[in-house]
């Protein structure tokens, strides 16, 4: 067992989760009630999810609408993230465009089973993913385009249209989106030994084994918040997801 859970386990992320609230206070980053907020919410999702786990996974239907649920929570995540208005929704589309057809070529090739036990872990792990790089790919996008209006107007003035005007400015920030995971892939073993492998040899698994569904996961994932961040820049350059 990695952790035991008892009061001690319960005091110590009580202290973190303080530590961290108090850095950004001190700091003054802004973020102390959301960190605070977000640990809270992590306990009390975290308790109901592991009550309700059990039970999902012996229904199909139900382990589908688990996981649109987790679909439908990650794209208000994400839309509330990028902009504040009314085009948030158009999040599902670089969420549902990465995960979905990735979710399904594993499922019709056999290499995840249609069991909750297997699909919900992976289904999260990459939803997660495309959840991190809509947010990232979007917000600098938007943020870019903001700061460098002329250059979008020069381009304009040149000749270009609209869209492609706003791809030459936010192309390259909305691609940093792809950096933490390809740092995770290109170190992996070296400095992190990520969640899944680490996961399956406390599971009794083999290492080879281990090292071989870490891969998997982390290659997937690239693809799916490649497609995340590509049609996420797509929609903000034609002005479908934007900011007041």
């Amino acid at each position: 067992m990695l952790l035991t859970v008892n009061v001690t386990f319960g005091a110590v992320l009580a202290v973190l989760l303080v530590v961290a609230a108090a850095v950004a206070a001190v700091a003054h980053l802004g973020r102390s009630r959301e960190i605070v907020v977000a640990g809270v919410r992590a306990a009390a999702q975290l308790a109901a999810v592991s009550l309700v786990i059990g039970w999902v996974v012996r229904s199909l239907p139900l382990l589908f609408a688990f996981v649109l649920l987790m679909y439908a929570v990650a794209v208000r995540t994400a839309g509330r993230r990028v902009t504040p208005n009314g085009t948030w929704w158009w999040t599902a589309v670089p969420i549902g465009a990465g995960v979905f057809p990735v979710l399904a070529a594993l499922l019709l090739t056999g290499l995840v089973p249609l069991k909750g036990i297997a699909l919900v872990p992976v289904a999260g792990i990459l939803i997660g993913g495309a959840l991190t790089a809509t947010v990232l790919a979007g917000r600098r996008a938007l943020d870019e385009l903001k700061q460098r209006h002329g250059e979008v107007e020069a381009g304009l003035a040149l000749g270009l249209l609209e869209r492609d005007a706003r791809l030459e400015v936010a192309r390259t920030p909305a691609a940093d989106a792809l950096l933490p995971g390809l740092d995770q892939t290109r170190t992996v073993g070296l400095v992190t030994l990520p969640g899944a492998f680490v996961g399956m040899l406390l599971g009794g698994a083999s290492p080879v084994l281990a090292g071989a569904v870490q891969l998997f996961v982390l290659v997937a994932l690239m693809a799916v918040q490649a497609v995340a961040v590509a049609v996420v820049l797509e929609l903000v350059a034609r002005g479908r997801l934007h900011r007041a």
